[in-house]
């Protein structure tokens, strides 16, 4: 995720969170959020958090 801006790519997950319906596809990009998460600054970390609150609740809900 070299290279990646925070800003865009949490704005990026926000508007396609309704279209991810496949577990591997939710596991996928909550893998990315918790990478970023450890290297954002602070102040992003709130809504980073959302996000991967957001897609472990939609990733309880699909089933296999």
């Amino acid at each position: 995720m070299d290279g990646v801006d925070p800003y865009a790519y949490m704005q990026e997950v926000a508007t396609k969170l309704d279209d991810l319906k496949q577990r591997k596809e939710i596991e996928d990009v909550l893998d990315e959020l918790e990478y970023l998460f450890e290297v954002i600054p602070p102040e992003l970390q709130d809504n980073a958090e959302q996000l991967i609150s957001l897609l472990t609740e939609k990733l309880s809900n699909v089933s296999e």
